[in-house]
C-alpha cells in the first residue's frame, strides 16, 4: 500500500483543505458507485485512496 502526500493534493486544490475535502468526497462517491478509475488502481485500494491518488497525479483539478 502506498502513501499519498497531502501536500501534493493541496497543490491541486489551490491550497484549500475545504476544496480538497469536497473533491475527494465527490470522486470517492463516483468510484464507489462504479465509475472507471483514471489511474492503474490496486485491488485493495478503497475509493478514498484512489481519489487521492487521482488528485495527486493531476487527473482531477479544482474548479
Amino acid at each position: 500500500m502506498s502513501y499519498v502526500p497531502l501536500e501534493d493534493c493541496l497543490d491541486k486544490a489551490k491550497g484549500s483543505v475545504y476544496k480538497l475535502t469536497l473533491m475527494v468526497a465527490k470522486r470517492a462517491q463516483q468510484l464507489a458507485e462504479g465509475a472507471q478509475s483514471l489511474i492503474e488502481d490496486e485491488k485493495e485500494d478503497k475509493p478514498i485512496k484512489m481519489a487521492l491518488k487521482e488528485i495527486s497525479q493531476g487527473y482531477i483539478q479544482a474548479k
